[in-house]
């Protein structure tokens, strides 16, 4: 940046530098404390489901029947829990169920109500750990926070046709186990002439095809409307991140995306309906599970979101996401059915996409959180999926990445060093004008403006190459904040997960000393090799005439660290990278441009105290 002794300009620094530290302040008291905090509580939510107390689930609307016309799937009265509470795995053993068993999903299927509630996750684990506890997306009623799957059938109103609820004994009609390779079919006759078909199959990854047919056997026509809902008592502990969604989400056709987040839905309460919709998708999603169903992208449906708050102390929040299809008349003697599909599994960019392409899903990309700058933050994720194709490091892939980004800024950003050093090249000429004109400050400024302009020097030309890093900057945070890809993705030493900030810290001797440090003092490895290319490119300025400006630029370093070392280690690793690259390039062009080179000139004078002392030691030692 350039050094001017004019008060205005002294101001202008002063403000750039106030803003860009409230930014980071902000952006780290909002996003990244929280996303630790956070994750914590994810972890202990997730133990905590698996070992921890039961509770019974709350059938819709308050009714005895399980089976609630979508949309209005709204909790009633918890009952009282019991004295004993189970575990999930002796909540699954109470009732028959058949194998899922896939590369990526271990489960099963609840043959007493025919829904798909017991999912984990087989590729993907808690914590870093390879021994830590596998991610379990769903669970059945009766578990700490129910969360299923379920399709159905819904009678037209006074009807007395006897649709299969969540007490129906469903029997295997083919198949022993759910595999890609082997789809399961069951059935179950409702004892009034009417026989309910039901086909499940699900490919290697996370998508289940689920195909309900009636049979009718009676001697009348009957008419039934086909559902399907994904319902989730309780949700885990969550902060509300401005650069995340979590919570009911889908696009309803032409209505587009829907977005309503956990405490937002609840604190609403008003179920949001569209009807008529064609295409789309809609479902519940964390930060990197989701649960959504696809309906046929051909049929007319009603889509419905619905939160409520638990009515009773003790409860818990029940959502919903549903839809309801147009009613389906069936001949006697005639079997007609319906199709539909269920997403549940880790929200994988690649899969997501081969989805919406081979199912035609309409938008089904946006189940990943892409944000408002959507442009840049897709591209520059798919750049990192083909450098990390070839290095298979995320890593090295930032590390790469961020020599193209500087690359493509090269033109500009060479343009702009260049004037900065024409700028200090100009200073005593700029003084000279200073000095002459030091009464008269319009006529100070006008000459110093023409200087500008005969030289075709730009004033702000110092503050481009860091102001060029923020786009950037921000797309790669939410990249490693929101793609799964970053999970728990490793680089090289005590860095073992990229998403994740620099687990070491300065304060306890980077391990060495045994206690943990408080979370503000959290300085890693990283972010002190961050602040030190930082300091090291302010050298490259001359020395501010201005004490205050120097006193910034001697401290902007220290702060930044400390700013940055909650933020991912993936992205103070960018930012140490680019830095570096910053200093190369800002010295080829001082040396190219003729101009002084100051960082030598700066490190001597701030080092020589110290290099003094140890002369005047050595010396009283011989």
């Amino acid at each position: 940046m350039s050094s001017s002794n004019d008060p205005k300009d002294q101001n202008n620094l002063i403000l750039a530098v106030v803003l860009s530290i409230v930014v980071l302040m902000g952006w780290q008291y909002f996003f990244a404390r929280p996303q630790i905090q956070h994750e914590q509580a994810r972890q202990e939510f997730n133990n905590a489901q698996n070992n921890g107390t039961a509770n019974v689930e709350r059938p819709p609307n308050g009714a005895t029947s399980p089976v609630a016309p979508p949309s209005a799937a709204v909790p009633g009265t918890t009952p009282p829990l019991p004295e004993k509470a189970l575990t999930r795995e002796e909540i699954l053993k109470q009732s028959p169920r058949v194998e899922i068993a896939t590369p990526s999903l271990e489960g099963s299927i609840d043959l007493k109500s025919g829904r798909i509630d017991d999912l984990v996750l087989s590729k993907y684990r808690e914590t870093v750990d390879p021994n830590s506890p596998k991610v379990t997306l769903l669970s059945p009623a009766g578990s700490i926070d129910p969360y299923f799957a379920e399709f159905g059938w819904v009678p037209q109103a006074g009807s007395a046709i006897k649709v299969p609820d969540r007490d129906a004994a469903w029997t295997i009609e083919s198949g022993t186990k759910l595999t890609p390779e082997t789809p399961v079919s069951l059935v179950w006759d409702n004892g009034q002439g009417v026989v309910f078909h039901r086909t499940i199959s699900v490919d290697k990854d996370y998508m289940f095809k689920v195909v309900d047919e009636v049979e009718n056997k009676t001697g009348a026509e009957i008419t039934l409307m086909p559902y399907a809902r994904v319902h989730r008592s309780g949700h885990p502990p969550s902060q509300v991140f401005s650069v995340l969604h979590e919570g009911l989400v889908g696009v309803s056709g032409e209505h587009g995306l829907q977005e309503f987040r956990f405490a937002d839905a609840v604190k609403s309460g008003v179920p949001t309906t569209f009807e008529n919709v064609i295409g789309g998708w809609l479902g519940i999603t964390d930060k990197y599970w989701a649960t959504s169903l696809v309906p046929d992208q051909a049929a007319p449906y009603r889509a419905t979101y619905t939160a409520l708050p638990a009515r009773d102390p003790g409860g818990k929040d029940a959502f919903q996401t549903d839809y309801l299809r147009g009613a389906l008349s069936v001949p006697p003697g005639m079997r007609k059915g319906t199709e539909g599909h269920l997403f549940a599994g880790a929200k994988k960019a690649s899969l997501i996409d081969g989805y919406e392409n081979a199912l035609h899903i309409l938008r089904f990309d946006r189940m990943i959180d892409w944000g408002w700058f959507y442009f840049i933050t897709r591209p520059l994720f798919h750049l990192m999926e083909l450098i990390n194709g070839v290095v298979h490091n995320f890593g090295i892939t930032i590390l790469i990445l961020t020599v193209f980004v500087k690359a493509a800024f090269y033109p500009l950003a060479t343009k702009q060093y260049e004037s900065m050093a024409r700028m200090k090249m100009m200073q005593p000429e700029m003084a000279r004008i200073k000095e002459l004109h030091k009464d008269d400050p319009q006529r100070q400024q006008k000459e110093i403006f023409e200087l500008y302009r005969k030289e075709k020097i730009n004033p702000l030309a110092g503050c481009w190459p860091i102001l060029l890093q923020i786009p950037v900057f921000f797309a790669l945070y939410k990249v490693l904040f929101v793609t799964i890809d970053m999970r728990h993705a490793p680089f090289f030493g005590w860095i073992h997960d990229l998403s994740a900030p620099d687990p070491t810290s300065l304060f306890n001797l980077f391990g060495l000393l045994p206690f943990a440090t408080p979370e503000f003092l959290h300085i890693g490895v990283w972010p002190l090799i961050m602040g030190i290319t930082m300091w090291v490119q302010m050298q490259l300025n001359p020395p501010q005439p201005d004490p205050i400006q120097q006193q910034i630029f001697q401290w902007m370093p220290v702060m930044f660290t400390f700013l940055l070392a909650s933020f991912p280690a993936g992205l103070v690793i960018y930012w140490a990278w680019s830095n570096t690259l910053s200093i190369a390039q800002q010295m080829l062009i001082n040396k190219r441009a003729g101009a002084e080179i100051h960082l030598f000139g700066n490190l001597k004078r701030t080092f020589a105290p110290l290099l003094r002392l140890f002369g005047a030691s050595s010396g009283s030692g011989k």
